[in-house]
């Protein structure tokens, strides 16, 4: 799923877009109250709680009612984001009133995504400002645009980069160290049990080791592991703590769109609101690119990934070579 130890450890650090991002800040934004559609996505979804393939439909009518909604994705799938919209268009007809969480924007651009929501900022202002993934203006932006564009909130969820390589290096005290208002960036609370998430975390690095790991002691692996995994033990709670600040009496209901690795198995960010939302009702998605939609059968272990697993097509080869 990852190509290194350090892909995982960052899957949120990707580095920023250049500043000017000029074809995004081409495109027009989306007129207030306007419905964008999306066209044909092929997909499967298997319902993991009845063992059982349901529909799109279903499925989106038992999201709506939830309080709040992972859908944890494989970043760069085209057929994969075209889905992500889908669902909130599908969602907006059953709830009207809904919240987007991303992983993809870090905390401290949040008052510049709320101003470019409110129309107070241009497009590639903000774009300069809240350093933007790569794959933005094709993979994000159709559904912040379509945030935008109905008046809903979008929650920039996670702890800047800097900060995550800081806990990395320099370990979770060194947050204490900084000003307030950095600190305010990374979550207060900060649990990074010895779990099944750490297992599966190091078990995941250790297939596509940093390049000189083969060199180090087992000690000193172990200390590079829990260095690695505290901070991926930060970012989810960052992601965590910005979702459950969200949540009160008569909220919207809220989607957060993450990396799968951060909610799959109903682990690291999901396991952390629920610790922080004892009673709201927390469903997971996972989306998974498959070559064959038709000859389909769930692993065994994909059954417990999620409460559903919506399959879609990887993106095929043009018959005419093209």
């Amino acid at each position: 799923m990852l190509g290194s130890l350090l892909l995982l450890l960052l899957q949120s650090q990707v580095p920023p877009a250049p500043a000017a991002a000029p074809a995004a800040a081409a495109q027009a934004p989306v007129a207030a109250g306007a419905i964008v559609l999306v066209s044909y996505v092929p997909e499967r979804v298997f319902d993991s709680r009845k063992r059982k393939f349901s529909d799109f439909e279903a499925m989106l009518a038992d999201l709506a009612r939830a309080d709040v909604v992972f859908v944890g994705e494989q970043h760069d799938d085209r057929n994969t984001h075209r889905l992500e919209l889908a669902l909130l268009e599908g969602l907006m007809r059953r709830r009207g009133q809904l919240t987007v969480s991303l992983e993809m924007f870090e905390r401290d651009a949040q008052q510049t995504l709320s101003a470019y929501l409110a129309g107070a900022l241009p497009e590639e202002e903000f774009l300069k400002q809240s350093r933007p993934w790569p794959r933005y203006a094709t993979d994000y932006r159709p559904m912040v645009e379509f945030a935008k564009g109905h008046g809903w909130p979008v929650i920039a969820s996670n702890i800047p980069r800097r900060l995550a390589n800081q806990v990395a290096k320099e370990g979770i005290g060194s947050l204490d160290r900084l000003p307030a208002e950095e600190r305010a960036w990374a979550a207060q609370a900060v649990d990074c049990p010895d779990d099944d998430y750490r297992k599966r975390f190091v078990a995941t690095i250790n297939e596509h080791p940093m390049p000189g790991a083969e060199k180090l002691s087992e000690a000193e692996r172990k200390a590079m592991d829990d260095r690695f995994y505290l901070a991926q033990c930060v970012k989810d709670e960052t992601m965590a703590e910005a979702i459950a600040a969200a949540h009160g009496p008569g909220h919207p209901l809220i989607v957060h769109y993450n990396g799968s690795f951060h909610s799959d198995f109903t682990l690291g960010t999901a396991a952390r609101v629920k610790r922080r939302l004892k009673k709201a009702r927390v469903v997971v998605v996972s989306v998974l690119p498959v070559d064959n939609l038709d000859t389909l059968k769930p692993a065994k272990d994909d059954r417990k990934r999620a409460d559903y697993l919506v399959y879609t097509l990887k993106p095929q080869p043009s018959p005419h070579g093209r």
